[in-house]
């Protein structure tokens, strides 16, 4: 599908999609054309808040109130799915069977089973979809890569990451909720695992322990990832503790470490075996968000199904090691099947 102008749908109206429709008003060839929600109210609402904000009127902007009627908008080009985690898989396969491109929020899914049918499915409709690992696509993540990669702090041995917060324990609410994909480690473990695997390759080994609350799910988890080029990271996730969100990945020659935090880092610092640090500034556009809009729009105009820089084989890799480490930690969601792939 080439196109020149992207018309954009989201799924779902809670903070993530706010913040991805706020990212949207920076990209030069993208519009927030239909919102949806499961009541038409809520969708209103969400559209008339953007609108304002934009300087729009909201009737250009349509609202449902049914993640169906949006996914069968003829006007939609793509589609962001920023729905709770237990509905991914669903909303894709909906939005995909429409003739959709999707992009749709982390994690991709709850386990790497439905992402392999959701997969599957773009990929025999050839159409693009990507996971919304929105950090990946920042100047200063691409920046550490191209570092590493030229050789500045040497061989790349180890990468230390956290990511926590405090969230008073509700069991209802989505972090902790178990029906709903609820837990540290899917809903922000997946940034320091993706981030990790990233910088230093794809993973061979991942060992994880967690403390788990009362509903089942893990309310923190400390992580040790092996990678396949032998390097190591330490990562930790936490729902119930506030950390420095930290990355730094050291060498055989000096370090990088992202600004804090690391997932929407705008600088990054070098320091060289022998202590001396150079600071480079690399702030983003907009919200941040709107960088994994621009990639979305330059594969569409290059009628590419899926991203060089977040692709669906390894999407596919990482839901496995969320698998593999909840399976240690004895975190299961009622949609986890006892014959994973």
């Amino acid at each position: 599908m080439a196109k020149t102008f992207i018309r954009w749908g989201i799924l779902g109206t809670g903070q993530i999609a706010k913040a991805f429709a706020e990212g949207l008003r920076d990209v030069p060839d993208a519009v927030l054309a239909a919102v949806a929600s499961r009541q038409d109210e809520t969708a209103r609402k969400f559209v008339r808040e953007f609108a304002a904000g934009a300087s729009l009127q909201a009737d250009s902007i349509r609202h449902y109130g049914s993640y169906e009627a949006l996914a069968d908008d003829t006007t939609v080009d793509a589609v962001y799915i920023a729905t709770p985690h237990n509905l991914h898989a669903d909303n894709a396969l909906m939005c995909l069977h429409a003739g959709k491109a999707v992009l749709c929020e982390k994690p991709f899914t709850i386990n790497r089973r439905q992402a392999r049918v959701v997969v599957d499915v773009a990929r025999s409709k050839k159409l693009f979809l990507m996971e919304a690992m929105w950090t990946r696509f920042l100047p200063a993540v691409r920046e550490a890569k191209r570092l590493i990669e030229q050789g500045e702090i040497g061989q790349p041995r180890q990468i230390q990451a956290d990511f926590g917060f405090r969230a008073e324990f509700d069991a209802q609410n989505r972090l902790f909720n178990r029906q709903l994909g609820g837990g540290a480690l899917l809903d922000i473990g997946i940034y320091p695992l993706s981030i990790a695997a990233y910088l230093l390759g794809p993973v061979d080994q991942a060992q994880a322990q967690a403390v788990l609350c009362e509903t089942g799910v893990d309310s923190q988890t400390a992580f040790i990832l092996r990678h396949r080029n032998g390097a190591l990271s330490s990562c930790l996730c936490s729902i119930n503790a506030a950390t420095p969100m930290r990355l730094v990945v050291s060498g055989s020659k000096g370090q990088i470490e992202l600004h804090t935090p690391f997932f929407m880092s705008q600088a990054l610092t070098i320091t060289n075996a022998d202590g001396v640090a150079r600071t480079v500034e690399l702030p983003f556009l907009g919200n941040g968000y709107t960088h994994e809009a621009i990639e979305v729009s330059r594969c569409l105009r290059g009628n590419a199904s899926e991203s060089p820089l977040m692709t669906l084989d390894e999407s596919l890799d990482l839901m496995g090691w969320l698998d593999h480490m909840r399976a240690q930690c004895g975190v299961k969601y009622p949609y986890d099947d006892e014959n994973e792939d």
